[in-house]
C-alpha cells in the first residue's frame, strides 16, 4: 500500500507507522504505539539482565619463590573462585633478577593448571605480560548427572 495511505490509516487509528524491515522489498511497516513498544523492549532487556550473571575476572598472584604449601593454598582459593562462576587469572609476578627464570613460572602455572583441570578450562595459555606471567582459567561446564 502507498506510504501516504498507510500514514493516514495510522493517524486515524491514533497509532504510529513503524518500519519493521526496511531492507525487504517492499519495506514492511506495522501500525503500533511506538512509545509503548520501546518501553516493553526496555523492560524485557532489564529482566534479561537480572537473570544473567556478570562474569568477573579475579586474580590470584604468586611469586617464583612461593613455597609448595602456599601454592596449594592459592590453588584452593582459585578453585573457590571458579566454583562461584568467575574467571581466574593466575599470575606469577617477577622482581629483579627473577625475570631471567621464566621456566620457574611456567612450572608453577603448569602445576596450578594440572591441579584445577577438573574444575577449569585454560582460556589463555601462559603468557608473559611485562613483569608477570599469567594464565586465564574459565570455569568448566558442569556435567549433568542422571538421578534415578
Amino acid at each position: 500500500m502507498a506510504t501516504i495511505e498507510a500514514l493516514r490509516i495510522a493517524r486515524d487509528a491514533g497509532v504510529d507507522l513503524v518500519e519493521v524491515s526496511p531492507t525487504a522489498v517492499p519495506p514492511v511497516c506495522r501500525l503500533m504505539d511506538y512509545g509503548r513498544f520501546k518501553y516493553e523492549q526496555q523492560k524485557k532487556e532489564r529482566d534479561s539482565r537480572k537473570t544473567h550473571k556478570q562474569v568477573e575476572i579475579r586474580e590470584v598472584r604468586l611469586r617464583p619463590k612461593t613455597n609448595e604449601h602456599d601454592i596449594d593454598t592459592k590453588t584452593r582459593v582459585a578453585s573457590k573462585l571458579l566454583g562461584e562462576g568467575d574467571k581466574v587469572k593466575v599470575s606469577v609476578v617477577f622482581r629483579g633478577r627473577e625475570m631471567q627464570h621464566p621456566d620457574v613460572a611456567k612450572g608453577i602455572l603448569a602445576r596450578v593448571v594440572e591441579s584445577l583441570k577438573d574444575e577449569a578450562n585454560v582460556e589463555v595459555s601462559p603468557v608473559m605480560e611485562g613483569r608477570s606471567m599469567s594464565v586465564l582459567l574459565a570455569p568448566a561446564p558442569k556435567k549433568q548427572t542422571k538421578e534415578s
